[in-house]
Formats: structure tokens, C-alpha cells, sequence
């Protein structure tokens, strides 16, 4: 039944992809003509009718949009007009140097930020509470894009620790400084939720019990605290997956990193309106799907909870 009930969510999805296409696709006409970027300044009428025709533009935009929709249903996003190549691969081709710059950045806003919050809500009140929330209002108001450039001046540059730039596949070098940068917002995100969840735990019943029962203190902040506590952290992790995406836009663009954020740049920037499309509806598919993995995630840390009302009376 829960196979059934997630294949149902899934469905769900059809008509939200199909609202994004739509929106997508007539905002990006919205941004004028890409033959004015692909052809001379000085290039005749004829010229330019001719590359409309070239590039499927000079029908009306419904018809286009029908004409998109059917590339689609059949694997088709149509042909990059900057790369002359389908628009799909391109994306794809980017793809990887991006999921790795958001993985390695969310392994470190996990690692830092849920022990961060952890400590900070056993120490509540104290000097180490303070210090933790104040990094955590720190860390939530410096811009990635300032903060990358600090990294810039002072760790690749003046101290020459780390490549100021480059991509190689798995490469620490070149993906800390990248990954670093994008993960400070997250952290002091993920902190400042762990800590007023687990705080809000402490406070109940079966949490005093253990302790009644001389279980270790360590034993109940693992088994009692932090499982449960870990419900509202979940959902603000898979709620950060768009600023992993939305920041590596920036990130990706101040550290020359080879992925889709900064194809994006590129692309809207030229019009290429096939890869706009593309990057849109897959950012799309990724954030949507996360949040279905995340109400499993629910399920499994908390089999009292019934996402899919699989139990009848």
C-alpha cells in the first residue's frame, strides 16, 4: 500500500512539471530575440527571418509551445542554440560537477551544523549557546557571493592553500573552497532548527523517564533525543536543496566551476532558450523528488507517521 501510495504522489507530479513548462517557456521569450546575439550586428533581413526559421521561432508562440511539449513527451528538449547540440546532453554533460559541488557542501552543513545544535541546546543559555547562535545569525547573513570572494583574496590568493579555481571530478582541492562557501547558509540554518528541536524534545516525558531510569546521558540524547528531534531537521535539509541549487548559480560563477548554476548564467544571458528550459524543469524534478524522499525519511524515523494513509479502520 505504501508502494501504491507513493507511486500516487509521484503521479502528482505530472501536472506540476506541466505549469513550470508553460511558465518557463513564455517568460523566456519575454527576453527578446536570440538572433540579435547570434547574428552580426550588421546582418541583413533576410538573414535573420532565416535563423528564425532555423531555430523554430518564427511560428506563433502556442504552436511552439505544443511543438515543445511533444519534443518532450518523446525525450526531446530540442537543440542548444548556442552549442548546436541537444539541449538535454548539454545540461547533462554539467550536471555532474554540480551535484558533486552540492553534495560536498551539504555533507559539511550536516556534519557541522546538527552537532552545532546538538551542543548548543545541552548548553542552553550558556556561553556556548551564545557563541553557536551568534555564528549561526552570522552565517545566514554573509551573501555566498561575498563570501567566496573573501575566500578568494585571502585562502587561494594571499595564503595560496587552495586553487582559486579549475574542476577535476572528486578533486578536494579544487571542490573544499567551492563547497565551503556554499555550506555556511545551510549551517546556520540547520543549527539554529536542530537546536530549538532538540530543546523542544528535551521537555518530554519519555526523555525524563530515561533519565529516571539511570540511562546514560549519551545513550539519551542518541536513542530518545536526537531521532526524534531529527523530524524538523529533515524537513528544512530538503527544503535547502534550492538554495544548494539557487546558490551554485552564484558560487559556481565566482569560482569558474564547471556546473549547471553556471551554465544558467551563461544561457540566459544568450538566450538560448532550450537550455533555460532544460536547467528549469530539472531543477524542478530534483526539488520535487527530494521532498518525496523526505517524507520516506519521515516514515522511517518515526513508523508512527502515515503519509499515506495505507491503514484502514
Amino acid at each position: 500500500m505504501i508502494v501504491v501510495g507513493f507511486a500516487r504522489r509521484l503521479l502528482q507530479i505530472i501536472p506540476v512539471l506541466i505549469a513550470i513548462s508553460i511558465v518557463t517557456f513564455f517568460i523566456t521569450r519575454l527576453s527578446g530575440d536570440p538572433g540579435a546575439l547570434l547574428l552580426p550586428l550588421d546582418a541583413p533581413p533576410a538573414a535573420r527571418e532565416a535563423l528564425r526559421e532555423d531555430l523554430g521561432l518564427d511560428r506563433s508562440l502556442p504552436v511552439q509551445y505544443v511543438r515543445f511539449l511533444d519534443g518532450v513527451i518523446h525525450g526531446d528538449f530540442g537543440d542548444s542554440f548556442r552549442y548546436r547540440q541537444p539541449a538535454l546532453e548539454v545540461v547533462l554533460e554539467r550536471a555532474p560537477a554540480t551535484l558533486q559541488l552540492a553534495a560536498v557542501a551539504l555533507l559539511i552543513a550536516l556534519a557541522v551544523g546538527i552537532p552545532l545544535g546538538i551542543v548548543a541546546a545541552l548548553r542552553h543559555g550558556g556561553l556556548v549557546d551564545s557563541a553557536v547562535q551568534l555564528l549561526a545569525f552570522v552565517g545566514q547573513a554573509m551573501p555566498s557571493f561575498y563570501t567566496g570572494l573573501l575566500a578568494l583574496i585571502f585562502i587561494a590568493q594571499r595564503v595560496d592553500w587552495l586553487p582559486s579555481g579549475g574542476y577535476e571530478p572528486w578533486s578536494l582541492r579544487h571542490i573544499i573552497l567551492p563547497a565551503c562557501t556554499l555550506a555556511p547558509f545551510m549551517i546556520a540554518v540547520i543549527a539554529r532548527f536542530t537546536r530549538a528541536s532538540v530543546l523542544d524534545v528535551l521537555g518530554q516525558n519519555y526523555v525524563r523517564t530515561a533519565r529516571a531510569k539511570g540511562i546514560r546521558e549519551s545513550r539519551v540524547t542518541l536513542l530518545h533525543v536526537l531521532r526524534n528531534a531529527l523530524i524538523p531537521v529533515v524537513t528544512i535539509v530538503g527544503l535547502q536543496v534550492g538554495y544548494l541549487l539557487s546558490g551554485a548559480v552564484i558560487t559556481e560563477t565566482v569560482f569558474g566551476w564547471p556546473g549547471v548554476g553556471r551554465l544558467a548564467v551563461e544561457s540566459v544571458l544568450q538566450r538560448d532558450f532550450p537550455v533555460v528550459q532544460v536547467l528549469v524543469m530539472t531543477t524542478a524534478l530534483v526539488f520535487v523528488l527530494v521532498n518525496q524522499l523526505v517524507d520516506l525519511v519521515y516514515v522511517w524515523l518515526d513508523p508512527r507517521i502515515d503519509l499515506y494513509q495505507t491503514r484502514t479502520a
